[in-house]
């Protein structure tokens, strides 16, 4: 095959093949969340590293790849990781970082081209179809794309550029960590067969055994069994997307950004909590950490929910939709306190909490009108004052006075 793999950052590079009718770049950042915590811990590359819960509970995050070489990945539980890889650093997630390095690495991709579809905070599409003439051809946009982010933060991607969405983002996956693949067009067919059937998205655990069973093992195998059979074996739908993927069908277009439809975050204890004031405690910070986010991404919602898991891993949810959508924590925080007390598990041992806002729009869509005679609280302002300092100064510049004392009452434990 003439589709070359090029690693590292240097000049456009010589794809070794026609990169031509292939628009579609998958850019993946490697080892996200983990990458970013190493550019404060120089002293720690080249070492094990895993980004989770330093207490054993949660799952990982991040993980370098000097820990994943132990069987260390993403969404393992904690406690796994910690004993297949022993030696590793544990660091807790600094999501104000992460998200502030990705609205960057975003930026450098929507200055290509407007048709950027986010996958997660540290992966996304882009169509480069129309940026040929302006930039040059795909190969050497994917380069120019890898370059940027390296120099303006420090840290790598991998780019896969194909035909498709389905093949670019094999193609990244394969190049990784720190690399480029380009797959021609006509060289797709011959890229994909001798790869394990696994790989074709919508091949979970189960419907792997069930290919098995049929003698499927790769990706050419399954393309050789006439699409009528998959759709007897595996259902219509399956079958048939199935069928597709193997010879590299895949008629997707690149969607640009859709605004989230909810903005959350969630905790595990590391030990299970009975205690209403520590549960309210942590019921504060997760809304600071989500209006946050909200401000941060230009949006404002109506609906509070909040997850509340038992100790017995049963979980309830508990959601309330406000009179006027908000960003700010305090309103969301008193919500979420309701809706906590309204559960009736003040008393209940949880090992999980979360607050989520939905039903969001743009901020600048909706302005809040005051009823007559209420005035105006000033949290706003305040809490988007916090935004700057935290920016500025690292995410423990300003907490609420209660987040203070709840600090310190457990250092003192």
């Amino acid at each position: 095959m003439s589709r070359k793999q090029i690693t590292g950052i240097g000049p456009a590079p010589r794809t070794g093949g026609d990169d031509s009718g292939c628009p579609i770049l998958h850019v993946d950042m490697d080892a996200f969340f983990a990458s970013v915590e190493l550019l404060d811990r120089p002293e720690l590359r080249g070492r094990p590293v895993i980004v989770g819960s330093p207490a054993g509970r949660g799952v990982v995050l991040s993980a370098t790849y000097e820990a994943r070489s132990y069987g260390v990945h993403s969404a393992m539980p904690m406690s796994r990781a910690r004993r297949l890889c022993p030696q590793a650093t544990v660091i807790p997630p600094s999501h104000g970082k992460y998200s502030e390095v990705s609205r960057g690495v975003m930026e450098i991709f929507h200055a290509v081209t407007p048709l950027v579809e986010p996958i997660a905070s540290d992966e996304a599409f882009l169509d480069v179809g129309g940026a040929g003439r302006r930039l040059g051809p795909p190969g050497a946009i994917a380069a120019m794309i890898r370059a940027q982010v390296l120099e303006r933060y420090g840290i790598t991607c991998s780019v896969g550029v194909a035909s498709s969405k389905f093949v670019a983002k094999l193609a990244s996956k394969q190049c990784k960590p720190d690399g480029l693949l380009v797959v021609p067009a006509e060289e797709v067919v011959a890229f994909l067969h001798p790869l394990p059937v696994s790989a074709l998205w919508g091949v979970g655990e189960r419907t792997e055994q069930s290919l098995v069973r049929l003698g499927i093992r790769t990706v050419g195998d399954l393309a050789r069994i006439p699409p009528a059979t998959l759709r007897r074996e595996l259902g219509q739908a399956v079958g048939a997307h199935l069928a597709a993927l193997a010879w590299g069908r895949d008629e997707r277009p690149v969607t640009a950004h859709v605004p989230d439809k909810s903005i959350g975050n969630e905790e595990t204890f590391a030990a299970d909590v009975d205690d209403p004031e520590v549960i309210r405690r942590e019921l504060l910070r997760l809304s600071e950490k989500v209006a946050a986010r909200m401000r941060g991404s230009g949006h404002v919602g109506r609906t509070v929910s909040v997850k509340l898991r038992r100790a017995d891993f049963s979980t309830i949810t508990r959601s309330r939709t406000l009179k006027e959508p908000t960003d700010v924590a305090q309103e969301i925080y008193v919500t979420a306190c309701e809706l906590f007390e309204a559960a009736g598990l003040e008393r209940v041992r949880l090992r999980l909490v979360g607050v989520r806002m939905e039903n969001l729009r743009p901020a600048d869509s909706t302005s809040r009108q005051l009823a007559l005679g209420e005035r105006e609280t000033g949290w706003r302002e305040a809490e988007r004052a916090m935004d700057k300092a935290i920016r500025r100064f690292g995410p423990d510049a300003v907490l609420p006075a209660s987040l203070v004392r709840g600090r310190l009452d457990e250092m003192e434990a």
